[in-house]
Parts: C-alpha cells; structure tokens; sequence
C-alpha cells in the first residue's frame, strides 16, 4: 500500500494552495446562487433540476442532471454555509482518494514496485486536473472518477470470480450500482460500462479482434456473454432513462458555445471536429497553455483542407490506429512482464506470475478444482493474479482514453464548449497508463545501465515539473482576478468580459469600463457585455450612452429582460412615460423558453411588471388598472417566481373584481396549463375569444396553447386568425409567422413574414426570419435580398450571416451565383 500512499500524498500536498482560494467563475452559479443548496428548497428537488438549478425539463435547461455532486454542495452549505474553504476541502481530499484508487487499480496491471507508483504519481501531479479540483464545480468529475473507478474494480473482481463463485453476481450488481452513482455525478460516467467491457473481452479473455465473432459460437464463453449482455442492458437502461428524465430532448446551446457546431460548412465542422481531440491530447501531452474557458474563437475553426493544423489530426489518428492495431494483432512470443523479458511464460518479477496462453488456462483449471474441492474461493481471490502483457495494458489504456471522452467529441450530439480541461479528468487516467507502459517497454528493451538511469531519471523529471506546473497553476484559481487574467492569451472577449465583472466589484470603474470594451473590441456582439457596460454607464449617470448600449444589447440578444428592465427605468426617470410603459410591456411579453438562466429572467419580468403598475399609479390610473395593478400584475409577478398557489389566488380576485377581464382570462389558462389543468386551461382561452372575438390576440394565446399541446393544425387556424385580426400589429403578425412556421405550413408562414417585415421594414429580425422562411421555400434570390437587408441594419448577426453563406452554397450550386460574387 505505499504507492497508494505516496502518490495520496503527493496528490493531497499539490493542491493545498488552493485551500484559501475564493469561489471562482461556474462556482457562482452552481453554488452562490443556485438555490437547491439552500435549506429551505426540499432537497428532493435535486432530482428535478440541472447542476445549476435550472428544472431540467425546462427548455433553458443546460441538461446536466449531476443530482450527487449538487446534493454534496448542499452538505458542504449545512455544514459550512457560504466559506469555500470546505468546499476546496471536500475536493483535494477526493481527488486525494481518487488518486489512491487509481495506484491501486495499477497494481492490477502492473503489481507492485515502481511501475505501479509512476502511474500513481503522473495522475496525482497532471496540470490538466487544476480545473476539476481548484475549481470546485470540478467536483462533479472527481466523484465521477471516484465511482468509476469502483466500478471497473468491481467488474475486475466480477470477471476472476465469475467461474468459482454463486456470489460472483454480487460483483457485477456492486460494479452496476458504482457505474450509475458515476453518471449521477457526472454523464460520462455511464462510459464505465463499455470500459468494463472492453477489460473483459480483450484482457481477461485476451481475445484478438479476429476471434471475437466465432468466440461467440463457443458454449465456454457463455459467461462472457452473459456479462457483456448485462452491461449493454444496463448502459441502455441508464441512458434511456436519462434522456426521458430530461424530457427527451437534447441541450441547445448558444453559437459562441461551440461555433463549429454552428458553422453552415460540412467541411468545417469535419475538419474542427477530428481535430478537436489531437488539441485535448496535447494538452495531456504539454499542459504549458491552460484556460478557464476554451469557447468563441479560442480554437479557431478549421475551414480548408491546407490548414496545417490538418497535419496534426492525420498524425494523431494515425498514431491511434497503429497503436491500437500492433496491440490487437496476435501476441509475439516474446514479450515484457513488469520489467523483465518473459518468453514463452516464464515465471518472474516482483512475486506475480506472466503466464503464456496455455498456462493462463491451465491455471483457470487448477484453481476452478481447488475451488471445488477445498471451498478455497478465498484462497483463490489472496493468490497472486497474473499479469496483463503490454499489449493488453495498451488497449486498457487507449479505452480508458478514448471512451469516456466520447460525450465530449460532439459524434452524437453537439456539447456547450469547445474544449473543457475538466472533462478529462477520467480520460487521463488512460494517458497515464499509456505513458507508464511505454516507459516500462522502453525500459525492459534498453540494455545499457546508463540508458536506464536516463529514462529513471526522465520520468522523475516530467513528474516534478508536472507538480511544478500543478502548483502555479492553482495560484491563477485563488480569486476570479487571477482566473481571468490568466486567460486572456486564450480567449481575450470571454477573459476581458469577465474581468470587467470582477472589477467593477472592486469600484475600479474606469479599468472596468476599459475591459468591457476590450471585451467588445474581439467580439462587438456579445449581448452580456453589452449590457454590462450599459450597466456600469447608468451607475455613473451617463444615462444617454448607457441607454445606446442596452438598445445593442436587446437587439443581439431579444430576450435579455434585464436590459429592458433598466432601459424603461432610465426613460421612466427621464419622464417618458409612454416609452417606459411599452418597454416594459414587451419585457412583460418575453417567454422564458430557451433561457440559460429563467430565474434571473423571472426576477427581471417581476421587476418589470412593478415599475409598470407603480407608473399607473403615478399617473392617476389606479382607479382605470386598479384589477391590473392589484391583482393581475401581482399574479403576473408570483407566477414568474414559480409561486403558483398565491398566483392563483390573485388570478382568482382578478377574476372576481371584473369578470369580463380578458388579460385576467388569457393568463390564467397559461397557470392552469402549467399545473397540468389542460381542460380547465382550454376553457379560459376560449372564454377570453367569446369576450372579444375581434381581439387577434387571444387567438394568439389559445393558438400558442394548442402548439404546445402537439395540436399543430388547430394552433396554426388561431395563428391565422390572429394575424388576419390584428394584421397592423406588429408582434401578432410576427408571431402568427412563427407559429406557421413551427406547423410546417411554410407558405402561409412566408405570408405573414413578409407583412411583419413591411410593418417593421427596419427590424432586422423580421428580415432574417422572411429570408429564412423563403430560403425553405425555394425562392433563392428573394431570401438573399432579405438577408442582405437585415445585414444592413444589424451587420454582425451570426444567424443571418451563417443563413447567407448556406443560401450562397446552394446558389453556387444551383449555378445562381458565382464563387467571386
């Protein structure tokens, strides 16, 4: 057990600096303000929502459903509330544990002696594991390791057992309970499985790729199949569930998230895609270049074939392959077992045994009779297990390298960022492995003294300088300062935006001020920056510019509630009213569908209906909006605060005070459709269309609850009712388009597209959107009109420049457009 407590030690020593470190960047989401960790949320909420607090089935949802990871921040805050001084405690110590786990799950490959401390130690010491324990959000990959480890473990113990013992099973139930504590950890623990079976078939039963099929065949491999089976079952099970937990959709995820994802080009989203993990091995390779963040242009993507870069993706995969193919082809005879040559099976080195295939076999058949006949199971299990060849560790480690890397290559589905350092937290256990065992096969195949010494002396190298490495870094996650400068050379807009936050906190208005707009100077269309500076300009009562920049910020970002929170209350305070009013009012309107964070946009809607009420107020209205101000507005209010029962009950008075009130009427059918009363819901949208059948805007309602309920033919006859109703009103109009559109009745969409866009001729939105509707539509040459238009008016749209550059391909090949036009 002391290479088990060596590399502990080592891995315990290295991140003791980050023990005084504050919370930084995700930490305040996931923790500060997520609101599962707060005593008075009913902990079995956990289950319902995201990492960051979010309902999972919601559409703003990030998707990752980690319930073990949040429920252990919700400990750390019974015990120690607000002080991260525990929470980094929890993680070095579980990265501690898990760094012991794994010199011990090395001792399976490589027995005792030094082999089995350098993996211990190269893991204990990797840069790349800063992010998962110096970050505290990283906590959820630990754990993940952490099980996943005790999983494989388990199935190792499942597989020696599994012709000598009833109680085998036990094994492999222990393995699939630590398999689904790893995913609810973090999602690619599930990978634990395949790995599993990966040990199974190609070291344990050594087979080759060639006698995979006809081993089928065989009736003595009954149990390997029994086994494997078991693992695809329970891996599909897993994941079956949950996807239906997250309400059977995937994530969406903004543009800057992931660009290539993005790009309307085959070609460079293949190119960016396959070199993606040549990057993510580098930094396993030479972690000299760490980010907190590796989104927006931190990769630049990959548009044509010549980009040298290219070359390092064909080096890579081509490194693979090889690798992977010399360690599955049929075995030499000779071969290396823990640091001595080994031919034919012959017995050595450090007490464990290398057999050859026969004697491996052989000793199956003696311990299956001392088992039989002396009960000796245990016995069986304190013997010395032989040793896998290099060519077995080889194909272990490329799989624990390569699956649990798998969710983040973007194959079956796009993921949030371009690189995470986090993510391989699991996948560098195989790196270290791989690492060991070629120096091990180095080591057996040098002969001179002095060349052993150099390659002793090369890995005590790389270790102290990987502890080096590890050390520093952790001083850049003390405080969000250091984080943000430190990632500047990597992603300037994200580094300088963030930054700006932190010293705006800190009262340095002008260097904030300066690091917002170096922020925009790489990215001019970042809406939270935007806004930010717009923010940061109201403070200080530049009340005119502060304005200019929440205009750019709603019109990169129309959803973004805050912005028109703060862009009424300025017009209010500069005494216009009306603008204020219409301001709010379309805050009051925005959805909080495909939000990142609905809680802070609840709360910026809630706001926004107060100021409207306390604006009627002011004018003398209250007699007019008193049901309004006094019981709709504060219906409004608790529904957007997830407060259903008092929402209800202003709803209810709203209702009672003035019957006929069909705002009341359309808002309440959305609480009853929220709380599953579809019927009673419908009743309401349809009472609301009897008090006012000339109103277009209660068929809009009533149109946007049948979309949701999947009754798309009836939701697209209100869309058109609406719109033939209020065909000047903007808005109906424009919803109306949308409404077709999602129906798939691309025609009467393109109708009414075109007259939003002539109502608003100027709306860049209402441009894009025609041209989109028309781009489907076969008509090439008015949609790029239409687009051209909106890149006049707003000229670094994402969308509508990505939507040209797919219409430019089609024309081209079309022959509609030439490549130089």
């Amino acid at each position: 057990m002391i290479a088990e407590l060596v590399s502990s030690a080592l891995g315990l020593v290295l991140y003791l600096n980050t023990l005084g470190a504050d919370f930084c960047y995700d930490d305040s989401r996931a923790i500060k303000t997520n609101q599962d960790l707060l005593p008075e949320t009913p902990w079995t909420q956990i289950f319902y929502n995201d990492f960051w607090g979010t309902l999972l089935t919601h559409s703003g949802s990030h998707k990752s459903y980690r319930p073990l990871c949040t429920l252990s921040f919700r400990i750390n805050h019974a015990i120690g509330g607000m002080d991260p001084w525990s929470y980094h405690l929890v993680n070095v110590l579980l990265h501690a544990a898990v760094t012991g786990l794994f010199t011990n799950f090395s001792r399976i490959l490589f027995g005792d002696g030094y082999w089995t401390l350098l993996a211990g130690l190269l893991f204990a010491s990797h840069p790349i594991h800063t992010e998962a324990v110096a970050g505290i959000v990283g906590r959820a990959d630990i754990g993940a390791c952490f099980f996943f480890l005790l999983s494989l473990v388990c199935y190792i113990k499942h597989c020696w057992t599994r012709s000598y013992s009833e109680g085998t099973w036990g094994w492999i139930l222990g393995s699939g309970l630590c398999a689904t504590c790893s995913m609810l950890w973090k999602e690619q623990g599930v990978t634990v499985l395949a790995v599993s079976a990966v040990y199974d078939v190609f070291v344990f039963h050594r087979l080759k790729m060639h006698q995979i099929i006809p081993a089928v065949y065989k009736r003595k491999n009954l149990p390997l199949l029994l086994s494997i089976g078991l693992l695809i079952f329970w891996g599909a099970l897993l994941l079956g569930l949950r996807f239906y937990w997250m309400g059977n959709k995937p994530p969406s995820f903004s543009n800057s998230d992931n660009p290539a994802a993005d790009s309307d080009s085959f070609l460079t989203r293949t190119l960016t895609f396959f070199y993606l993990p040549t990057k993510n091995l580098w930094l396993l390779l030479c972690p000299d270049t760490l980010s907190f963040d590796w989104s927006m242009d931190a990769v630049p993507l990959l548009k044509t074939v010549s980009d040298w870069r290219n070359l390092h993706t064909v080096a890579f995969y081509a490194g693979l392959l090889l690798l992977a193919y010399t360690s599955l082809k049929n075995p030499s005879k000779e071969r290396e077992c823990n640091g001595k040559n080994v031919t034919n099976g012959k017995l050595n080195t450090n007490g464990h045994n290398c057999l050859s295939e026969m004697e491996y076999k052989s000793m199956e058949l003696k311990s299956y009779f001392v088992s039989k006949e002396e009960n000796g199971i245990d016995k069986l299990l304190r013997q010395k297990l032989p040793l896998p060849s290099t060519e077995h560790i080889v194909v272990l480690s490329l799989s624990l390298l390569i699956v649990p890397f798998i969710p983040a290559t973007n194959l079956f589905f796009y993921v949030g960022f371009v690189i995470a350092e986090r993510v391989l937290y699991i996948p560098s256990m195989g790196f270290c492995l791989l690492i060991t065992v070629g120096t091990r096969a180095l080591y057996i195949k040098t002969q001179k003294r002095f060349l052993k010494n150099l390659i002793f002396f090369a890995t005590a190298a790389l270790i102290f300088f990987y502890g080096l490495k590890t050390f520093v870094r952790n001083r850049d996650w003390q405080d969000e300062e250091m984080l943000y400068k430190s990632g500047i050379k990597v992603n300037p807009a994200k580094a300088w935006g963030n930054l700006g936050n932190v010293l705006k906190s800190q009262n340095k208005i002008s260097e904030a001020e300066n690091a917002y707009r170096n922020a925009l100077y790489y990215r001019s269309n970042m809406a939270d920056m935007l806004y930010n500076l717009g923010l940061l300009l109201q403070e200080n009562s530049r009340f005119s510019e502060a304005l200019h920049y929440y205009k750019l910020a709603i019109g990169s970002r129309p959803t973004l509630a805050s912005a028109y929170l703060n862009t009424g209350i300025i017009l209010m305070n500069q005494g216009k009213a009306e603008e204020a009013k219409k301001t709010f009012l379309k805050c009051s309107e925005i959805p909080d569908e495909n939000l990142k964070d609905p809680h802070a946009h609840k709360s910026s809607v809630t706001s926004c209906l107060y100021n409207l009420g306390k604006l009627y107020h002011e004018q003398g209205q209250y007699e007019v909006r008193s049901s309004l101000f006094t019981t709709k507005l504060h219906g409004e209010a608790y529904m957007r605060l997830s407060r259903l029962p008092e929402a209800e009950h202003w709803y209810v008075e709203s209702l009672r005070s003035k019957t006929d009130h069909i705002p009341a009427h359309l808002t309440y059918g959305k609480l009853l459709a929220l709380t599953g009363r579809k019927n009673e819901a419908e009743k309401y949208f349809l009472k609301a269309i009897q008090l006012d059948p000339t109103k277009g805007n209660c068929y809009m309602h009533y149109g946007q609850f049948l979309l949701e309920e999947s009754r798309l033919i009836e939701a697209a006859e209100m869309a058109e009712k609406a719109a033939e109703l209020d065909n000047t009103e903007f808005d109906v109009v424009f919803n109306a388009a949308h409404m077709l559109r999602q129906a798939s009745l691309n025609e009467a969409a393109e109708k009414y597209y075109k007259r939003a866009a002539e109502l608003r001729p100027d709306y860049p939105a209402a441009l894009m959107n025609l041209g989109a509707i028309l781009h489907l539509n076969g008509k090439l040459l008015e949609a790029e009109s239409n687009y051209l238009r909106a890149l006049q008016f707003k000229p670094d749209d994402v969308i509508t420049q990505s939507n040209l550059r797919k219409l430019w391909n089609i024309m081209e090949k079309q022959g509609l457009r030439t490549s130089k036009a």
